[in-house]
């Protein structure tokens, strides 16, 4: 990977390299854009197979909180943290070096929680810096909103697609039955969906399928199971050439992040097979709109009303695709691109002065 030429072409402001031995610790920070206010992202830890593969993840993590922060309206830049590290090594001292890190940046950079970190680790990081978010889990976590913004999408993509919005008998594999996924699944069944979910763990597939009846499919038949809908709520990158021939539902739409292998090569794939697809960044901002809700001070109407908004956006993203004859991914680049430019505009502005 050529460094400097990568960040380059994403778009980055600065990428931090983190680095100690005492704890021995090994973190990538990655600021995207601040043109919309400090970049806001949640940090991970994962046992990387590469150093190379977790700037990947970074950067393209980064970059996708900042286009979900300009779709969501949220008055926030992208960023991105992620751990090299295997859970099972986590320590405090681990998290507090972190937290260090983090304080460094002096607010361009607010955290939070991701992949393998709970609240109470969030709470450690806290010890360390107040640029952290979800320490007091006032609205009972981002886990239900996320769903019930993916949730919103869905029927969104649903009146798109078929001019309803019920979901009565609709057919919906779910991948993955994580904190988002469950909480999805939940809600679809209770909207009147039959599910067909799948899951490394055999524990939360029996789980689900006693709780609302779903039926239990292998992880590597999920892409090629007979619904309307696919639900990607797992890990990123599942929608490439191996798996889009496969796939015979309409639509997709799901919560996980980075779900396109190749964004420019698989979304085309998307759209000349006649599949609807909800760009990840935009049907699962509710993890954001939560924690920013609670970072000034968390209201519910507000966060619930900036929520209701996924659904109208993705009507706005799909008419343009539409209409322009692009695919859903390059439609929402463009909407989130275009506030990006507004609001560096009203920056340069001068101030007036009155005489």
């Amino acid at each position: 990977m050529n460094l400097f030429e990568t960040v380059t072409e994403m778009g980055h402001e600065q990428v931090l390299f983190c680095h100690g031995k005492d704890p021995d610790i090994k973190a990538i920070i990655a600021i995207h854009d601040t043109s919309l206010g400090p970049a806001m992202g949640a940090t991970r830890l994962l046992p990387y197979i590469s150093e190379e593969a977790a700037l990947k993840d970074a950067l393209r993590l980064s970059r996708g909180m900042t286009y979900k922060a300009a779709c969501a309206n949220i008055p926030v830049g992208g960023g991105k943290a992620v751990i090299i590290a295997d859970p099972a090594n986590k320590t405090d001292d681990l998290l507090r070096a972190y937290g260090r890190f983090v304080n460094n940046l002096q607010g361009r950079f607010i955290t939070g929680q991701d992949v393998n970190l709970t609240p109470e680790d969030v709470r450690t990081i806290s010890q360390e810096t107040n640029y952290v978010v979800g320490v007091e889990e006032k609205s009972g976590g981002p886990a239900p909103i996320t769903a019930r913004g993916v949730f919103l999408g869905i029927k969104a993509a649903v009146e798109f697609k078929n001019q309803t919005q019920r979901l009565d008998g609709v057919r919906v594999a779910v991948q993955g039955l994580g904190n988002v996924g469950k909480h999805l699944c939940q809600l679809l069944h209770e909207d009147g969906a039959q599910l067909l979910v799948a899951d490394v763990s055999s524990e939360k597939t029996e789980e689900v399928k006693r709780l609302f009846g779903a039926t239990v499919v292998e992880p590597e038949e999920i892409y090629s199971v007979n619904v309307d809908i696919f639900a990607p709520c797992a890990l990123g990158g599942i929608l490439n050439s191996e798996t889009i021939p496969r796939i015979q539902a309409e639509i997709i739409a799901g919560c996980a992040n980075n779900q396109l292998g190749q964004e420019q090569i698989h979304s085309h794939m998307l759209r000349e097979k006649g599949i609807l697809y909800c760009p990840d960044y935009v049907i699962n901002a509710g993890g954001l709109i939560n924690v920013y809700n609670e970072m000034i001070g968390y209201n519910e109407e507000k966060a619930f009303k900036q929520l209701n908004n996924i659904y109208n956006t993705l009507l706005e993203i799909f008419a343009r695709g539409e209409q322009q004859e692009i695919t859903t991914n390059f439609a929402a680049q463009q909407l989130a691109e275009e506030r990006i430019m507004k609001a560096r505009k009203l920056k340069n502005q001068p101030i007036a002065v009155s005489c």
